[in-house]
């Protein structure tokens, strides 16, 4: 693993842990923002190691309300475990907190349990939309988050125009130029 992917994934872990250890519903919504983060570092780096992450962090933010105490704390737990292995630089230990993370995301409750397909495969999807808006191509965004083009595609026709574009927007005096330099004019 890249010492600057190994960094990224410990601060976004390390910020899941904090936001976690305070309990409080009002920060749950830090853990979506913290996910968009990791967004921006699978569009930079193209990581799988970032790919997961960003897909747990999304994941956790999607069942928080739904978790027991016991399954809280077990995630929390495991959360320090995957932290104290990566700086330690032991990768397959490190792995099977990851591992075990899902595992607990997915046990945390029978309602998820029978739904967590249909929410790892939405928060893939959610997150290769972020990654279009990032510059990625539909091909290599699909490709990152393990989807098909077809799946992203359908999303993203569902979306409002001007949500789509939101990103790529430049000021008249840009567009103006740009349109003179494609019509050849000075």
């Amino acid at each position: 693993m890249k010492e600057v992917i190994k960094k990224e994934i410990l601060q976004d872990l390390n910020k899941t842990i904090e936001i976690l250890e305070h309990r409080d519903d009002k920060d749950f919504e830090k853990i979506q923002q913290l996910s968009e983060h990791a967004t921006d570092d699978v569009a930079a780096y193209k990581d799988l190691d970032l790919i997961s992450i960003t897909v747990l962090l999304y994941s956790i933010y999607k069942i928080m309300p739904n978790m027991l105490d016991e399954d809280y704390q077990d995630l929390l737990a495991e959360l320090k475990f995957a932290v104290k292995h990566l700086k330690a630089g032991n990768f397959s230990r490190y792995n099977k907190s990851i591992k075990s993370l899902f595992r607990i995301v997915t046990k945390c409750n029978a309602k998820v349990k029978v739904h967590l397909q249909d929410v790892m495969h939405a928060a893939r999807i959610k997150k290769g939309a972020s990654l279009l808006s990032k510059g990625l191509s539909i091909g290599q965004a699909a490709g990152l988050m393990g989807l098909s083009n077809w799946d992203l595609q359908q999303y993203i026709g569902k979306i409002p125009y001007a949500e789509q574009n939101k990103f790529r927007t430049s000021s008249a005096k840009k567009r103006l130029i740009n349109a003179l330099q494609l019509f050849g004019a000075k």
